[in-house]
């Protein structure tokens, strides 16, 4: 017997700001700077958006069709978008924003050793996420799929105009979901920050950008969603922040469930099956959003100990890591920042230093 659950994968709210967060919002605290904000909410991306901002309300509209134009070309089930034309083609020329997405999602990919690949799409889409027809693949037919995904085949030659002329194996498709709100997220921030905003908040259907803090000088209180499903209140816990982007990659938010087996949506590229290593949940905090976005899914592929590692090595950002068996791992430098909600106040919370 066959149910599903399905939502956006990347799972924060935030506390304080946007109504859609409701549930959330109202067992939390009032919110007591909304009024000082211009705001907009709109569907993209395949997610509900909303953003605040201290600032120009016509900075909004514009915000708006930057997030629609990078869709348009980037969506992998868009006919017409560059991501579409190479999975067809097999060869694309992709713009110079693409090209960026393209070449700091490839540089994930090796940096985490392929724990994040684009090219998973194929298997991605045997086992239904992509198209709501779950199923549990026979393995001849993923051994198979897997042999077309590596990351390091698709070719990407970079002209001196910003664009680039991207080649992928004749069996290959890739798909940039898994960093592409990251990147809009900080893409905003810019922007809004380039037109002298200094205070707003971004959520682009989970993934959470602050800028600056609140109007009235106190820190972004976002709330980081409880990855068990059996939760009363829906939060872990609250992680103060300015100037820096929260991304949650976790599995229970888009899954199947068939004879008592969840299946969730992180599949771990080098068996094909979802990615079970004792973790539920992984959140990023940094200040690079694309890299946050990627880092939450391919970190949550490695567990807890390698990400661990993976963290000390490079220290430039934080984690909050949740295992099935009911612990939170914080580094260092959230440390102060990061409080379990009520609900959770007996869990084990311990601290990785470097």
């Amino acid at each position: 017997m066959k149910s599903v659950k399905m939502n956006d994968i990347k799972r924060i709210v935030y506390m304080g700001a946007l109504v859609s967060c409701a549930p959330i919002f109202c067992a939390c605290q009032k919110n007591d700077v909304s009024q000082d904000y211009s705001s907009t909410t709109f569907f993209a991306m395949d997610t509900v958006m909303e953003i605040q901002i201290d600032g120009d309300e016509t900075l909004l509209t514009e915000a708006q069709q930057q997030v629609m134009d990078l869709e348009n070309r980037l969506s992998v089930t868009k006919d017409g978008s560059e991501v579409s034309k190479l999975n067809s083609a097999k060869i694309c020329r992709f713009s110079e924003d693409s090209t960026e997405i393209l070449t700091g999602a490839l540089q994930v990919c090796t940096d985490t050793d392929g724990a994040l690949d684009i090219s998973i799409y194929p298997v991605l889409k045997e086992w239904g996420f992509t198209t709501g027809e779950y199923k549990v693949p026979d393995e001849e037919t993923i051994e198979d799929l897997l042999s077309d995904v590596d990351y390091s085949q698709v070719q990407v030659a970079v002209r001196d105009d910003g664009q680039a002329d991207v080649v992928i194996p004749e069996n290959m498709e890739i798909d940039l979901g898994s960093v592409v709100k990251g990147y809009t997220s900080q893409m905003l921030a810019d922007y809004f920050a380039e037109n002298g905003v200094d205070s707003a908040l971004i959520n682009l259907g989970g993934n959470v950008q602050c800028i600056g803090r609140k109007t009235n000088g106190n820190p972004w209180k976002i709330a980081i969603k409880s990855p068990f499903t059996d939760s009363k209140t829906g939060i872990l816990g609250v992680l103060e922040a300015e100037d820096v982007s929260i991304i949650t990659s976790g599995g229970y938010e888009r899954y199947f469930e068939e004879d008592g087996q969840m299946y969730w949506h992180i599949l771990d590229p080098a068996t094909g099956h979802p990615a079970k290593n004792g973790l539920v949940s992984v959140s990023i905090i940094g200040t690079d959003g694309l890299k946050g976005d990627g880092l939450s899914t391919s970190l949550f592929v490695k567990g807890l100990d390698a990400a661990s590692d993976y963290w000390r090595e490079h220290q430039d950002f934080d984690a909050i890591f949740v295992t099935d068996d009911e612990q939170v791992y914080i580094t260092e430098g959230v440390a102060e920042k990061f409080q379990l909600s009520q609900e959770y106040a007996d869990f084990d919370l311990k601290v990785i230093n470097k």
